[in-house]
C-alpha cells in the first residue's frame, strides 16, 4: 500500500533483520522499506527506498549506529531513528548518547545483541513505528493509511486493547471531531504562586525533554518533577544526559531526598514518585506499587500526590504519549486551583495522553512544544 510506513532495518544480524522484517510485515500499515547490515549500507539506501523511519542497532561493524547518527546529522537527514538498545549499563549510557546526536527513542532489546526473544517487545516497537513513522508522513505531507483491523500497540505494562483500530486512532489523528473539551472541574481554592512544576510524558518524550529543558530559564527557583515512561535501567543516564544540556540541574529522583528548588527530579524506571511533606519541606517518595493507568512510573500517581502536597501551588503539565496516563489527575491538579497546560496536537508526536486530558476539561491551556519552555517559566514566575 502506497501510504503505508516505510521501515528501514539496520542490524548486523541476519537473524535479528528477519525477526524485526517479520514484525514489520505483520503489523497493518508498516512496510519493509529495505534492510540494511550496517550504518554506511543503510546511508546507501536511504535515498533509494525513502524510508519513513529507521530501526537502528547501535553494535555493527564498518559503521555503527553512533557513527551513522553522526552522518545522518552531517547529512541533514530528518527521517527518525529507534534505537534498538542493549540493557547493559553501557548500554544505557550508548542509547543516550545516540538521543543526543539525533534518534528519536529507543527500545530495549530483551537479551543481549542477538535477542531471539525480541518478539516479546513487538507491540512497543510497532507503537514507535507507527508513531514517529506516521509523524514523519503528516510533517512531509504524506498520506497515512488508516485500515480497520490494527491490533493497537501495547505499550510496555499497558493493558492489552481488545478491539480494532486504525492507525490513525492509535496516533490520535483523524478521529472523530471533538465537540470540544468537557466543563472543567470547579476550583475549590483560588490560584496561588506556582510552587512545583509536574510532568507527565510517553512516546516522543525523549525529544521533547530536550527541546523543553534546553530552552528553560536557569533563575527558575521551583522544584520539576517528571514522569516519563521509560525501562528501568536507563532513566538514570537519560536524566544525565538532560542534565548537560538544561541549565538547571536534572538527577533521578532518589528515595526521600528533599525537592530542591531549581532542580529537576526524573523518575526512576519501574517506581512511582510522589511528592510527600516532612516537617516544613517536601520530598520524593518512590514505591513499587501496582501499576496505575497501565504504568510504573505514572503521571496519575505523580499528578495526584502534588494535587495533594501542593494544592493551588502547582502546576500540571501533560505532553505527547499514547493512552490517557495522567489526564485523570491532572484533572485534580485543576480542582485545587493549580494550574494545567497540554501539548497541543500539531507538535505531539502522539496526541494521546494531552488529548483526553483536553477533552476531560482538565487542561486550562494548549500549547505547542517550540513554546512550552517559556509558558512554563512565565507561569512559575507569576503570582496567579
Amino acid at each position: 500500500m502506497a501510504d503505508e510506513i516505510a521501515v528501514l532495518i539496520v542490524d548486523d544480524s541476519a537473524l535479528m533483520r528477519n525477526l524485526i522484517g517479520k514484525m514489520v510485515e505483520a503489523a497493518p500499515g508498516l512496510v519493509i522499506a529495505d534492510k540494511a547490515m550496517n550504518g554506511r549500507f543503510a546511508l546507501d539506501k536511504i535515498p533509494r527506498v525513502n524510508p519513513d523511519v529507521i530501526v537502528l542497532d547501535l553494535e555493527m561493524p564498518e559503521m555503527n549506529g553512533i557513527e551513522f547518527l553522526k552522518e545522518r546529522k552531517k547529512l541533514g537527514i530528518e527521517i527518525p531513528v529507534i534505537i534498538l538498545s542493549s540493557i547493559a549499563a553501557k548500554g544505557a549510557a550508548v542509547t543516550m548518547d545516540a538521543l543526543s546526536l539525533g534518534a528519536s527513542d529507543f527500545i530495549q532489546k530483551p537479551s543481549g545483541s542477538i535477542s531471539e526473544d525480541i518478539h516479546t517487545v513487538r507491540d512497543h516497537l510497532v507503537e514507535l513505528l507507527l508513531s514517529y513513522g506516521g509523524q514523519y508522513r503528516r510533517t512531509h505531507g504524506k498520506k497515512l493509511a488508516a485500515p480497520g483491523g490494527v491490533k493497537a500497540p501495547n505499550p510496555a505494562g499497558a493493558a492489552i486493547s481488545k478491539g480494532p483500530v486504525s492507525i490513525s486512532s492509535i496516533l490520535g489523528l483523524n478521529s472523530a471531531p471533538s465537540t470540544g473539551p468537557a466543563k472543567p472541574p470547579v476550583q475549590v481554592r483560588r490560584p496561588a504562586k506556582t510552587e512545583i512544576v509536574a510532568i507527565g510524558i510517553s512516546t516522543g518524550g525523549p525529544d521533547a525533554l530536550r527541546e523543553v529543558f534546553s530552552r528553560l530559564d536557569a533563575d527558575l527557583k521551583i522544584p520539576i518533577v517528571v514522569v516519563q515512561h521509560m525501562p528501568a535501567g536507563f532513566t538514570g543516564e537519560f536524566a544525565k544526559s538532560l542534565d548537560r544540556i538544561c541549565p538547571l540541574e536534572v538527577k533521578e529522583a532518589e528515595e526521600g531526598e528533599p525537592l530542591v528548588p531549581g532542580r529537576i527530579f526524573i523518575a526512576p524506571g519501574n517506581k512511582h514518585l510522589e511528592v510527600a511533606r516532612k516537617g516544613i519541606g517536601v520530598m520524593a517518595h518512590l514505591s513499587d506499587d501496582p501499576l496505575v493507568s497501565g504504568h510504573r512510573p505514572s503521571a496519575d500517581v505523580l499528578f495526584a500526590s502534588v494535587a495533594l502536597t501542593y494544592t493551588n501551588r502547582s502546576l500540571g503539565v501533560i505532553m505527547t504519549g499514547m493512552g490517557r496516563d495522567g489526564a485523570q489527575q491532572l484533572g485534580t491538579i485543576y480542582k485545587e486551583g493549580g494550574m494545567t497546560l497540554g501539548q497541543d496536537e500539531a507538535s505531539a508526536v502522539v496526541y494521546g495522553m494531552p488529548r483526553v486530558a483536553y477533552e476531560m476539561g482538565h487542561v486550562m491551556e494548549q500549547v505547542p512544544l517550540g513554546k512550552m519552555a517559556r509558558r512554563i517559566c512565565d507561569v512559575a514566575k507569576t503570582d496567579r
